[in-house]
């Protein structure tokens, strides 16, 4: 396992040098103590896992809590989790490489806060990536707070016959992942 770091690049290879056609982005989080209304430490903080297809520097789809699934079936999003509490991944997408319609480059994975609590508000976020077999391959640890409702993690990108993956780790003002796309075409 390799902790990425921002710009940092990963092929998405076996050991042996093929191309890996599924991975699986695992998002996890804890609410920040204290976290709430008024530091009352009552409300939950929802943070939402999106991945965001694009072709020609254009969105092609998306998948995320309120489209569980890309039209090609390529990218499925695992189920919504509002509150962050439980022990390992909170949400998950999983993506299957070689489904990937051909014209799309990129899909960028993106964390929002469906309720604008801003990430100063998590403890413990990470983003993580994991081979068919369960192995985390990657991961990339939000390991201080972030004054925005977003973050880019990382970005797939289409590399020859397989993928590699690029740590991005910016901060951006997001609650509602299709309002973001704009945003996020600068990442590309």
């Amino acid at each position: 396992m390799i902790e990425l770091t921002r710009g940092q690049e990963l092929a998405l290879e076996t050991a042996d040098g093929r191309p890996l056609t599924r991975i699986r982005m695992g998002l996890g989080w804890d609410k920040e103590p204290g976290a709430g209304f008024i530091g009352s430490g009552q409300a939950d903080v929802d943070l939402d896992a999106t991945a965001v297809q694009f072709a020609g520097g254009r969105l092609f789809d998306i998948a995320f809590y309120n489209h569980l699934e890309t039209r090609d079936g390529s990218v499925v999003h695992l189920g919504d989790n509002i509150s962050g509490r439980g022990e390992g991944d909170d949400e998950q997408l999983s993506v299957d490489l070689s489904r990937v319609h051909p014209p799309v480059e990129a899909i960028l994975f993106l964390v929002s806060s469906y309720q604008g609590h801003t990430l100063d508000w998590v403890d413990s976020a990470y983003c993580r990536l994991v081979d068919d077999h369960d192995v985390e391959l990657a991961r990339l640890t939000l390991t201080e707070g972030v004054p925005r409702t977003g973050l880019v993690m990382a970005k797939l990108f289409r590399d020859g016959d397989g993928w590699r993956l690029r740590a991005i780790g910016q901060g951006v003002a997001v609650t509602v992942p299709t309002q973001a796309i704009d945003t996020l075409t600068r990442f590309l």
